[in-house]
């Protein structure tokens, strides 16, 4: 079966109000380039949609009820969304899972050191990247500092035009014969991803005109690291941070720049971050824009889901079940078995991206299932590799649910797989939230270039996402006749 280009189905309403939900998009993704921005932009989004923090919502002591809207942050990091509906929790809930973290640089914990006359900032990259692609590319810094008096710094550096930016150096063509040598996964070696960050020597001027004082201060410029010492002492003016205070930072490395439009049709995005952000956005938005849901919605927006979705901010930990059962116990509803019952019976999109038909590569895809650009929200029955290993693998019932679903709301969508079987694989948390024994299927936007600096998606593909995870929210229960 062959599906046609969604922009042939499009009129020219429809192009209008792709477009427009991608200059949103855009927007988001240009401004939300860690976990904690994004759940920040979330957080003040939806307060101005009437979700209000789970325990402002039940301060006042009373029950919640068909309607209400609230949500839990989860360390800065992850957020979860309720909007409930009219039928009973113990029925079920229609999930949405994406998660906000992506693959990048993180600065290490003793990060800044001086060699050859330039300034360094260690890094360790996190999750899973082709380590060459991100040298000589510009780079920015984001995060936060925690000071040991409880206060803060926000680190947002490389982003607005007159801010400087930063790079990872790589061995000129000249020089490189052994390195064009080398395998791919070694031409750029994981400790050579160090960023450089300063040129300039500390200069000390002496406090008085006099032999004495001039020769101190000579001595003091001609020490060693004076261009750490510079950095240092610009990092206390403008921040008032010490080196210490490396310590206890969290500061992720990322390309530097705004998400922008691409192709002479202005049809795709290039940007940092789509994987997963471009689930992320559609998820949250559809929770907000459903209207008078039967059936309780929900929107879990998790970290660390590219290095395996551990920790207490990754989808394995507990803190999803956790905030189910106090919202159950805050609808008056809960109870083990109760809670038990509410998961099981719920049915779960695990929104993240799958990779898109790239001609370049073609022998790496099977092209009778291979999700095509532009041709529609992406469905993935299993993922994993090879085998299937790792994979949530969805039950034929539950597909047929899903194609009804969205063929009632005439949202355009493809299925697929990853890629060819034995040319890798990946992996979602479709397989973690499958184990409450709930029905889970992939579902996601395809894209280009997926896990570089700069990846690639279609305006097409990203407002038929919103338009397949509207469609779920609204329809889902009935189709299983819940």
């Amino acid at each position: 079966m062959e599906n046609k280009s969604v922009w042939e189905k499009y009129t020219e309403a429809d192009r209008k109000k792709a477009f427009a939900f991608a200059e949103g998009y855009k927007a988001f993704l240009s401004s939300c380039k860690t976990e904690r921005e994004a759940v920040e932009y979330v957080i003040n989004d939806i307060e101005k949609q009437g979700f209000i923090e789970f325990s402002k919502a039940v301060k006042s002591r009373r029950k919640l009820k068909a309607g209400d809207k609230v949500y839990f942050c989860n360390m800065n990091k992850g957020i979860i969304l309720f909007r409930i509906g009219k039928k009973s929790l113990e029925n079920g809930m229609a999930i949405l899972g994406a998660h906000i973290d992506s693959p990048r640089l993180d600065v290490k914990q003793n990060p800044l050191y001086e060699d050859g006359g330039m300034a360094y900032l260690d890094t360790h990259y996190y999750g899973g990247i082709k380590k060459y692609q991100w040298v000589t590319v510009p780079l920015a810094l984001h995060g936060v500092i925690a000071k040991k008096d409880g206060t803060s710094v926000i680190v947002n550096i490389g982003e607005d035009e007159d801010d400087p930016v930063f790079f990872v150096s790589d061995l000129l063509i000249h020089l490189a014969s052994e390195q064009m040598e080398k395998k791919a996964a070694k031409v750029i070696e994981g400790e050579a991803l160090d960023v450089i960050v300063g040129n300039m020597p500390l200069k000390i001027e002496p406090a008085k005109k006099g032999a004495k004082t001039a020769k101190a201060a000579d001595e003091k410029n001609d020490a060693k690291d004076a261009v750490k010492s510079n950095v240092l002492a610009i990092l206390k003016e403008y921040y008032g941070i010490e080196e210490e205070d490396f310590l206890s930072a969290e500061i992720e490395v990322v390309p530097a720049g705004k998400a922008r439009d691409a192709g002479f049709d202005r049809s795709l995005i290039l940007g940092y971050g789509h994987d997963d952000r471009v689930c992320a956005y559609p998820s949250y938005k559809a929770l907000i824009d459903v209207k008078d849901p039967e059936f309780t919605g929900c929107c879990i927006l998790v970290d660390k889901e590219e290095i395996g979705s551990v920790g207490a901010t990754g989808m394995q930990s507990r803190y999803f079940e956790n905030c189910l059962a106090e919202l159950m116990n805050a609808a008056g509803c809960y109870s083990e078995l109760a809670l038990r019952r509410a998961l099981a019976n719920s049915f779960m999109l695990s929104s993240d991206v799958t990779a898109g038909f790239d001609p370049s590569y073609a022998s790496k895809f099977d092209k009778k299932n291979v999700a095509y650009m532009g041709k529609g929200f992406a469905f993935n029955k299993f993922t994993g590799s090879r085998g299937k290993s790792g994979s949530n693998d969805a039950n034929a019932e539950y597909l047929a649910a899903i194609r009804k679903v969205m063929d009632d709301e005439d949202a355009q969508y493809q299925f697929c797989e990853l890629g060819a079987v034995d040319a890798g694989g990946g992996g979602t948390i479709a397989y973690i939230m499958a184990l409450y024994a709930m029905n889970v299927i992939d579902a996601g936007v395809p894209v280009l270039n997926m896990h570089a600096p700069h990846e690639a998606i279609s305006k097409a593909d990203l407002y038929e996402a919103y338009r397949g995870y509207i469609a779920f929210l609204k329809g889902i229960d009935k189709a299983f006749n819940r």
